[in-house]
């Protein structure tokens, strides 16, 4: 299938409008009963110009919504807290900020351009005491190379407490984490570099 990015048509063999009675292909796709979501990007609908045409004269994106709902979908930052891998609470575990802790999206990437920087160039030298495979999990665990015994076994308390299923409500989708964090652990507590 080829789109143009003119006028959004759609040229296909097999297409046809989804208006009862038009023999015309539906090379023009309009919003379907699923939207897009978790399991892709849901159902469009295929019409011919003319009923694309009337779809889209009667198409209400706000129907369904209530007066705040349809407020708040139409600041300019409706999307900005959006529930995804960046903004959930996890998202800092790294040591990078969090999405979430900034109001400002400009704000956000500056934070984190500048932290990605200090990570960088900060700690290259550091990292002469570790082994590859240490330095890998210090990055797992999030730490910088400039911790210590304690800080280490209190960073892995914090990860095993905010991932374990049992502190979770019995949710099991964090077991990998746990498990990589657990591995990180006890190849880093037995370091030579925190003799």
């Amino acid at each position: 299938m080829r789109g143009d990015r003119f006028h959004g048509r759609f040229e296909s063999a097999g297409q046809e409008c989804r208006a009862h009675g038009c023999t015309e292909p539906g090379e023009f796709r309009a919003p379907g009963p699923r939207g897009s979501g978790f399991d892709g990007p849901g159902e469009y609908l295929w019409f011919c110009l003319d009923h694309v045409r009337e779809f889209n004269a009667g198409y209400d994106w706000f129907e369904g919504m209530n007066a705040d709902e349809i407020f708040a979908a139409q600041s300019p930052l409706a999307d900005w807290r959006t529930e995804n891998r960046a903004f959930r609470a996890d998202a800092g575990v790294d040591g990078m900020p969090r999405w979430a802790d900034f109001d400002d999206p400009l704000e956000a990437i500056s934070g984190r351009a500048a932290s990605i920087k200090k990570r960088a160039a900060g700690s290259m030298a550091d990292y002469g005491r570790f082994t590859p495979r240490e330095q890998e999990a210090l990055t797992e665990m999030g730490l910088e190379t400039d911790t210590d015994r304690a800080g280490l076994r209190r960073r892995y308390s914090q990860l095993v407490r905010q991932y374990h299923p049992d502190r979770n409500g019995g949710d099991r989708s964090h077991e990998a984490r746990l498990g990589r964090v657990v591995e990180a652990y006890q190849l880093l507590r037995k370091s030579v570099a925190f003799s």
